[in-house]
């Protein structure tokens, strides 16, 4: 029961506190703790986790953007704090709200909530810097998955800082899920792994051609060309090709690896032995999967082998990412099923021979890279604001959770060019080390 100051039974109340209207919204018992900046709190005394919202700007937030962009503006503006978690890992806080569910409360309390809110606290503030524009004012930018808007979402994820992603993902500069050999192996040992199983799973050998679409900071180009293997890689981000072609530089493999700082559909050469494309597939919308498989086959030599790594959903439907995603992590970002995936890349003509599911290792990555943000916390927090890295370990610890409750899953694809009579020219069963 909504517990008010009710005088009378005409609807007319004195105004409720922040607490109060919690409750009010609340479909069962808090199982975390809410302190408010009037004074009120709610919830369990001795509940490890909970929300202190401290202003009412963050009362606003919550109020004109419900759900998780209201409470992201909130948490990244620092009008909302997170207790009992480390900002860099709230993963902890993040699995205890998910049992905390709510509703559409009834007419007057409805009425109620509104008064006491009142006018002020009802207008959207602006939202803090580190925001997108919403998806329908980026038409400035170009349509939807033209190159210069995949730039720019590219540009707004990625070159946020070389150093910071240093800090967060370690030194193997890889920001794709790894695979972990055994439960206990380190995060540097997985993404070493995870390289070693798309370069089998390729079966590529010394002297091959490989082109790495949307190749981040150059981890699969550095691993094949210490193999011996030819490599061009390309991304949207400056400063991932940048590090990239310093990586290449200090690591002497300039005669075999080359990063370029390039959309991936402006690559003229051809016939190349293999193709990887490792975390691209979530940016480039699934209208366009038919010309991104067709380009694969275009620029594959017969025989010619394809793997593509990506985030996926548990169903086959195609779904945004989600608001707060949307906005502060992944802008145009969209995702579907590794059947929608499978039918892409048959229609367009490639045969496609495995596919795995990694979701749990993806989970173990997440919390390997909120382990590196919160460990080196000061550092990110000075090298790219406090605001920027709560984003970051919300959103990190936001995915784990994904990936732990099948919300999200990550699916690598085996596909490969046919001959013109439908030979594949492969061994009968798989011929690479899971």
């Amino acid at each position: 029961m909504l517990r008010t100051n009710r005088t009378d039974d005409r609807g007319s109340t004195d105004k409720l506190t922040m607490a109060e209207i919690l409750d009010a919204v609340s479909a069962d018992a808090l199982n975390l703790r809410f302190t408010a900046f009037d004074g009120s709190s709610t919830g369990p005394a001795d509940a490890p986790y909970g929300l202190d919202l401290k202003t009412p700007r963050g009362a606003s937030y919550l109020a004109t953007a419900p759900g998780d962009l209201g409470m992201a503006r909130a948490y990244v503006a620092g009008d909302l704090d997170l207790m009992g978690v480390h900002p860099g890992d709230p993963y902890p806080l993040l699995d205890a709200m998910g049992e905390v569910h709510f509703r559409m409360p009834p007419a007057r309390t409805a009425a109620a909530i509104a008064r006491s809110l009142g006018v002020e606290l009802l207008k959207p503030p602006p939202p803090p810097p580190q925001e997108a524009l919403p998806r329908w004012r980026r038409v400035a930018e170009g349509l939807r998955h033209s190159k210069t808007r995949d730039a720019e979402a590219i540009h707004h994820h990625y070159d946020v800082s070389n150093t910071f992603y240093e800090y967060v993902l370690g030194p193997s500069m890889t920001y794709t899920c790894a695979c972990y050999p055994t439960d206990g192996a380190t995060l540097e040992e997985a993404q070493e792994n995870k390289y070693r199983l798309v370069f089998d799973k390729l079966r590529l050998k010394a002297g091959d051609r490989l082109l790495d679409i949307g190749c981040g900071w150059g981890g699969m180009v550095r691993y094949a060309a210490r193999q011996g293997v030819h490599v061009i890689g390309a991304t949207l981000s400056a400063e991932q090709a940048s590090w990239a072609q310093e990586a290449i530089k200090r690591e002497g493999l300039q005669d075999l690896a080359e990063v370029r700082h390039s959309d991936y559909r402006d690559i003229r050469e051809t016939d190349f032995d293999a193709i990887s494309s490792i975390g691209l597939t979530e940016h480039i919308g699934v209208r366009n999967y038919p010309s991104y498989f067709g380009f694969i086959k275009d620029h594959l030599r017969t025989g010619g082998l394809l793997l593509n790594h990506c985030i996926t959903r548990p169903d086959n439907k195609r779904t945004s990412t989600g608001a707060f995603i949307d906005r502060y992590v992944f802008p145009d970002g969209e995702l579907t099923g590794s059947g929608t995936i499978i039918a892409a890349a048959q229609d367009a003509g490639l045969e496609v021979r495995h596919e795995e599911n990694l979701r749990e290792h993806y989970a173990k990555t997440l919390a390997g890279w909120c382990a590196n943000l919160e460990a080196n916390w000061d550092a990110c927090v000075a090298e790219v604001g406090e605001a920027t890295a709560r984003v970051w370990g919300l959103y990190m610890a936001g995915s784990r959770l994904g990936f732990d409750r099948n919300i999200v899953q990550l699916h690598q694809v085996l596909a490969v060019k046919l001959d013109e009579r439908g030979k594949a020219d492969l061994p009968l069963r798989p011929w690479w080390t899971a």
